[in-house]
């Protein structure tokens, strides 16, 4: 059970005397009604604003807000945060890491090759070339696989990290340690770090969006829990958007019921719960029933207008590869993400890709096939992202985070023409939101088994993402158990190197 005392961005919240499993439960179920209680509350005259002056390391003690936009710790380069997660591993040396050497020693076995370095043992070939050809691209000269055509003409924007390396080589607690920095569940993911440190420029939509993969099983293994708020309180956990149906359930007015019936019983109820709260201010429940009210009311015409792709003009939606059969989900759910961030939705992370094989980057058979088809349904709408919100000047103002779990082998998996994971190497790039476009940091060996020069681990890539938005990673903190936790845990450093 989490200490009654916490300490919340750096600063202590009062102890509540009362902590029966009846409240636990009614904490719980009311934690999303939170995400605009302080403008409803001010509107009443029961609270003051948050000042804009005020830090995040000192908010006032009486605020009740959680997501109520506030600064970070220092000026931040990234408003918000585009999170493309290429679900399965995608191969470091058949995308972003050119390795000439590969071909050289096609079909060599290695010697003294760890047999247990990937996930099934005993299944270790010789060196495996790239089945894809590779050429220099933009001013940086940057070496792009020829299975990224649209995003090759963004390589000056991006900033490659080729140095990335993880501790485990399954994909869950990969899962878990790209999203929350720890290989097992039960811990806040990245975005909802980043939306309890710096709120939500946005008290109409959700700080913290996911979408999935809509094909297959599309969800990645660990569920929900790689977008989860872990000890956070769940105001803060990452809203899914569906990929069918209704993109939030219970969204619709009641068809019984007009705009001016719901308004007069919500005000009606606000009345009762004004007068309830008077007599019992400190009920923290009470509150956020007040504000679950308000917050779907302020949704039912938000929501539905913002990820509504079909406002947006043909030729934009033509862009994005809406239309093409082949790309037309994850085109999309990019579209929607520029819409979200554009409305002031802090975070957003998309998947590419689920738990089954011929639906993720997981291209233990055939690599060629597999990377082909997931980088044929991801090219287009990811270079039209970074076009479309460069033209609109939300660039600057947009992290956004092109990668997967972890990377893979050099080598051939036995049985078949892909590779086995390599939680030694991968890629990560970082564009817009104050990284540094065209640069290289880092590099692996010879074949790209290893990352060898200015290693970067996840707690690194943690830190650097939490700097571009004006956090610092060692004084976001949370107390539980008697401890404080951050993303980074006891590690991590800001890699300088990719800031603007």
């Amino acid at each position: 059970m989490p200490d009654h005392t916490r300490n919340i961005r750096g600063y202590k919240m009062k102890p509540n005397p009362i902590f029966s499993r009846r409240h636990f439960l009614a904490s719980a179920g009311g934690g999303a009604g939170m995400l605009a209680l302080a403008s409803l509350l001010a509107s009443e005259g029961l609270l003051s604003r948050v000042s804009a002056a005020e830090s995040a390391t000192n908010p006032p003690s009486g605020s009740l807000n959680p997501l109520a936009a506030h600064p970070g710790h220092f000026a931040a380069k990234a408003k918000s945060v585009i999170w493309l997660f290429m679900n399965g591993g995608p191969s470091q040396v058949d995308t972003w890491d050119y390795k000439p050497e590969l071909e050289k020693r096609d079909g060599q076995e290695l010697k003294g090759f760890d047999k247990n370095t990937g996930f099934f043992t005993g299944q270790v070939g010789p060196v495996m070339k790239s089945p894809f050809k590779f050429a220099q691209h933009g001013d940086s000269g940057a070496w792009v696989s020829e299975i990224f055509p649209g995003m090759a003409k963004h390589v000056d924007d991006m900033a490659f990290i080729h140095s990335c390396y993880t501790g485990s080589n399954n994909h869950s607690p990969a899962l878990f340690m790209i999203n929350t920095g720890l290989a097992k569940m039960g811990y806040p993911c990245v975005g909802s770090w980043a939306t309890y440190g710096l709120g939500s420029e946005s008290q109409s939509l959700p700080a913290f969006v996911a979408m999935t993969d809509p094909l297959g099983r599309g969800l990645p293994k660990g569920y929900s829990q790689n977008w989860g708020a872990g000890f956070l309180p769940s105001v803060f956990q990452g809203t899914w958007l569906k990929p069918s149906g209704d993109a939030i359930d219970n969204l619709n007015r009641p068809a019984d019921q007009g705009d001016k019936q719901q308004r007069a019983a919500l005000d009606l109820l606000a009345k009762l719960n004004k007068k309830a709260l008077a007599e019992r201010p400190h009920e923290a429940e009470l509150a956020a029933r007040i504000e679950s009210f308000e917050l779907a009311y302020r949704m039912q015409l938000a929501a539905p207008e913002a990820i509504d792709v079909n406002l947006e003009s043909a030729d934009t939606q033509k862009m994005y590869g809406i239309g093409d059969k082949r790309c037309d989900h994850f085109a999309k759910q990019c579209l929607m993400a520029r819409r979200l961030v554009e409305r002031g939705v802090r975070f957003v992370q998309i998947y590419s890709g689920g738990m089954e094989n011929e639906r993720s980057w997981d291209g233990h058979q055939n690599i060629k096939d597999n990377h082909s088809q997931f980088a044929g349904e991801t090219d287009t709408p990811i270079a039209a992202l970074l076009a479309d919100l460069k033209q609109r000047g939300l660039l600057d103002s947009t992290l956004v985070i092109w990668g997967g779990e972890f990377g893979r082998l050099p080598i051939v998996q036995t049985g078949g023409t892909g590779r086995d994971h390599n939680p030694h190497a991968f890629t990560y790039w970082l564009a817009g939101g104050g990284a540094k476009g065209g640069v290289h940091y880092g590099s692996t060996d010879e074949i790209g088994h290893k990352a060898v020069e200015n290693r970067v681990q996840v707690n690194d890539l943690h830190a650097t993402i939490l700097h571009l938005l004006g956090l610092d990673h060692t004084r976001l903190t949370f107390r539980m158990n008697g401890r404080d936790f951050r993303l980074t845990d006891v590690a991590g450093h800001v890699v300088k190197e990719v800031l603007g």
